[in-house]
């Protein structure tokens, strides 16, 4: 899918003082919302940044086409430095400066969501009275940052001024990660609850079976989303542990890409105390069936959690993506997350436990017995209540290994997500591959497939009502159309969708609500814009009417 990428657009937070009267009375004409469209991209960025969008198609002059709608993130990993910080107990400036540069690149890039890594491993990124500090922030678990400020409001502060979501994404279970070097702090889970902590290899991880592993993991992610203007909810595929004493290629953070086939004997998970206290309580599931429960309550109550503490916060999770054995495609092998981590993502979907699955579809769509898009087809399938599936991309392996992906194979991943009806987003694993450039692919990518801004996708499951039109007002400057924008009674107002028309083109871009005022620059190609359409959009991607604010006299 490739757009009209030549002509600029200019959305300007600063436009000048002079603007402070915009024209009260201009025209405002309601227009009836077209439906939704296919994939096109974000614009906008809280300097004076240019940005390039454009429309997808000539409809009709006289009318805007559908908004383009497509999820487009990148996970920041916190744990051992993968992406940020990019190591620890560096002093807050470099900090803030390292989250500003992948904000900018995100926006640049034209994402619209940015999924941080809150908790590593039973630690925090921000203040909390429930975990310590981790050490891959401050160098030394518990230990607070030397200057004392919240990086989880700073990353959330700063990805809404650009017109991103952040989703906070949490690891349910993992204790300690085996890059740590730091001891456990005196209120690391490992020491208030050692009896609920388990060692396995290199790694310590709260088991499942114990309910106050499971207690302890909700409060912390129910605090978060309590204290926090946060967008989503986002959990890992790290439930039980992957199996250990494997000789497979290992992934990001040990996923294994051949799908486990021909793994040796596996190290068995030290549940042998909590499965008996289930056993001689009388429960009757067998161990493979009570692990599974053990993660289902959580997640069953975490979606419950999350929707009564705020509903529009969406729940997103992304498992390991090879479905459960009795159900996966002919010809697909390895092992699930099913049989081996103990995640039953298939019950989660019939379920409607979650707002998107993301599930991590790291293999090339050549690589027949884990073929990325017979795999996406298979998610689909089990997508019985019309939830988002978003697959998560495997960028980082655009690299220098023997199992290097080309950045085509991103590229045509991203038109597999978009030649099917039921997949309107994906998520790049990570953000380091985008801000390295790693062989072109983020050249790739704006050029070939990020050339204009997108909405998300709404979630009408968490509400459907759409926030009233803004309010408007606009005049022609030296350069261009300012514009002044304000929500209009009732909802609150997440973006603005800006539609501006060039000739017989209309160029797309959107807005945070923070940033009301901006400039529709003039063009050297096109000229002046002869037309402005403006609608706004809530926080779960519901779109008002939309308002004509401008026709060139």
């Amino acid at each position: 899918m490739v757009f009209n990428a030549k002509k600029r657009l200019t959305l300007s937070a600063g436009v000048a003082a002079g603007i402070a009267a915009l024209l009260e009375g201009c025209s405002s004409t309601p227009m009836a919302p077209a439906p939704e469209a296919g994939p096109a991209a974000p614009a906008g960025s809280p300097a004076s940044t240019p940005v390039m969008p454009a429309a997808p198609a000539v409809v009709n002059a006289s009318m805007p086409p559908p908004a383009p709608r497509e999820f487009r993130a990148a996970w920041v990993s916190t744990v051992a430095n993968i992406d940020w910080p990019s190591r620890s107990n560096l002093g807050m400036a470099r900090q803030q400066a390292e989250a500003l540069a992948i904000l900018d690149r995100a926006r640049a890039l034209n994402l619209n969501a940015i999924v941080l890594q809150v908790r590593p491993s039973a630690d925090a990124i921000y203040p909390s009275t429930l975990e310590p500090w981790s050490e891959f922030l401050t160098g030394q678990q518990g230990r607070p940052p030397a200057q004392a400020w919240d990086p989880l409001q700073f990353w959330i502060e700063q990805a809404h001024a650009r017109g991103l979501e952040l989703h906070a994404w949490f690891n349910p279970y993992r204790a300690r990660h085996a890059t740590a070097r730091s001891p456990l702090a005196a209120n690391h889970i490992g020491r208030t609850r050692p009896e609920v902590v388990k060692p396995y290899g290199r790694y310590l991880w709260m088991d499942p079976g114990e309910a106050a592993a499971s207690q302890h993991t909700l409060d912390v992610v129910l605090d978060v989303v309590r204290r926090y203007d946060i967008d989503g909810v986002h959990i890992d595929d790290y439930f039980y542990p992957y199996p250990i004493d494997t000789p497979n290629a290992a992934g990001p953070e040990g996923v294994a890409l051949d799908g486990g086939v021909g793994a040796k004997q596996e190290l068995e998970f030290p549940d042998q105390a909590s499965w008996q206290r289930y056993l001689l309580g009388g429960g009757t599931l067998d161990r493979a069936h009570w692990r599974r429960q053990n993660v289902n309550s959580l997640i069953e109550a975490m979606y419950l959690g999350i929707r009564k503490e705020k509903s529009w916060v969406r729940f997103g999770i992304s498992p390991f993506g090879i479905g459960r054995p009795d159900r996966r495609p002919a010809g697909i092998m390895g092992f699930s997350q099913y049989d081996k981590l103990y995640a039953d993502a298939e019950l989660w979907l019939a379920n409607g436990w979650l707002d998107y699955l993301a599930p991590q579809l790291y293999w090339p769509v050549s690589q027949a017995p884990q073929a990325f898009d017979v795999l996406l087809d298979y998610w689909l399938a089990q997508n019985t209540r019309a939830r988002h599936v978003w697959p998560g991309l495997y960028t980082s392996r655009i690299d220098n290994s023997a199992k290097a992906f080309a950045p085509e194979e991103i590229v045509k991943q991203i038109g597999v997500t978009r030649s099917r009806s039921g997949v309107r987003g994906h998520l790049h694993f990570s953000i380091a591959a985008l801000m390295e450039n790693r062989k072109g692919i983020a050249d790739q990518l704006k050029s070939q497939a990020y050339q204009t801004a997108a909405l998300t996708p709404a979630t009408p499951w968490l509400g459907a009502e759409a926030p009233a039109a803004p309010q408007a007002a606009a005049r022609r400057e030296s350069n261009g159309v300012a514009l002044k924008l304000s929500a209009g009674a009732g909802r609150p107002v997440a973006h603005y969708a800006i539609w501006s028309r060039y000739g017989a083109e209309w160029r797309f871009a959107v807005a945070p609500a923070s940033r009301p005022v901006l400039l529709l620059a003039d063009d050297a190609a096109g000229g002046a814009a002869q037309s402005v359409v403006v609608s706004a959009v809530d926080r779960l991607g519901n779109e008002s009417e939309r308002i004509n604010v401008y026709t060139r006299s």
